[in-house]
């Protein structure tokens, strides 16, 4: 199942593409800052909007994941809710935070109670197909939603949105070589804990791969950034470590301070572990570039999963705690 989810990812891009194109929204009269409230699989789609933007949003783009809301939000912010299944606790929480702000709130979600909130209350909202079984294979409707919200409302060009769509056909060129990557990197991180490593721009990917090896594979593993790893972290390679093994995605553009800095490491780390494995992006900038990085790592969590004898889509650990916080 989570394989045929994964194998139909270019199509949600270039569907989430049309109904960002269709959403009926209203603009508001001024934005100063735009707020993001989600969790997981829907959370993350604002990390990477946050970085796909980062030089060319004139307001700031900030992601809360949490209960609660920040203070400075008000009349004059753009709160966009993400939760696929319109139920997540802590999402209702913060919208019930958001309502008493003023802000202009725009809903993305294919049902639950946020869906009814909106229609209960009047708010835009941008609903998504309900025929998806796991919320972390739904990346590609979030994140194109909140391009789309903002190409709208002019805060930002159709430069992502292009590129969106240049991804998709470029994944699905490449959909053969991916599988075959992702094949060897499974098996050289089988019965080893992943360090996933690569530049700070390039953050939301390496975070989803971490995720979805903890949720597809059933694994812990980190991450962390360059060049703010290199000030804390590499200090902690000290001692002979077999049991891990480091990937870093990497992009031949990347800031060439950050290459030479990704170099030296490489030089450190292999001191003290067997299993560096380097993975350059393919495409022609940074939306492309991450989404290739993404669905790669999409493809190695689940044929992790396969090496380890584990089904991909459950998660009844998490559907455990959420019954145990229904219950008190």
């Amino acid at each position: 199942m989570m394989d045929e989810l994964i194998a139909r990812f270019p199509d949600q891009l270039e569907e989430a593409l049309v109904i960002g194109a269709n959403a009926a929204l209203t603009a508001p009269d001024r934005i100063d800052q735009v707020f993001v409230t989600g969790l997981g699989g829907s959370g993350i789609g604002g990390d990477f909007v946050a970085s796909f933007v980062r030089q060319s949003c004139p307001v700031p783009y900030i992601v809360g994941k949490s209960y609660q809301i920040p203070k400075w939000v008000g009349p004059n912010t753009l709160a966009i809710a993400s939760s696929y299944s319109g139920n997540t606790e802590e999402t209702l929480t913060a919208m019930t935070e958001l309502l008493r702000t003023g802000a202009k709130v725009i809903i993305i979600s294919s049902g639950g109670q946020l869906i009814q909130m909106a229609r209960e209350k009047g708010l835009d909202h941008i609903l998504l197909p309900d025929n998806w079984p796991s919320p972390r294979a739904c990346l590609g409707y979030s994140l194109v939603q909140q391009l789309a919200i903002l190409e709208r409302f002019d805060l930002i060009d159709q430069t992502a949105l292009t590129q969106i769509a240049n991804a998709a056909k470029t994944l699905r060129k490449e959909m053969d070589d991916i599988q075959e990557r992702a094949t060897r990197i499974a098996e050289l991180l089988h019965g080893k804990t992943t360090v996933i490593y690569t530049t700070d721009r390039m953050e939301p990917a390496a975070l989803r791969f971490r995720q979805q090896l903890n949720e597809n594979a059933k694994v812990l593993c980190w991450h962390h950034v360059i060049p703010e790893m290199n000030h804390n972290e590499l200090v902690g390679w000290r001692d002979r470590r077999d049991d891990l093994a480091v990937v870093v995605f990497r992009n031949r553009d990347d800031f060439d301070r950050n290459q030479m800095r990704l170099d030296i490491n490489k030089e450190i780390i292999g001191h003290y572990t067997g299993s560096f494995i380097e993975v350059y992006s393919k495409g022609m900038n940074l939306v492309e570039q991450t989404l290739y990085q993404v669905h790669l790592g999409d493809w190695v969590s689940w044929y992790l999963a396969q090496l380890r004898g584990v089904d991909a889509t459950e998660v009844r650990v998490i559907d455990f705690l959420k019954s145990e916080l229904a219950s008190r």
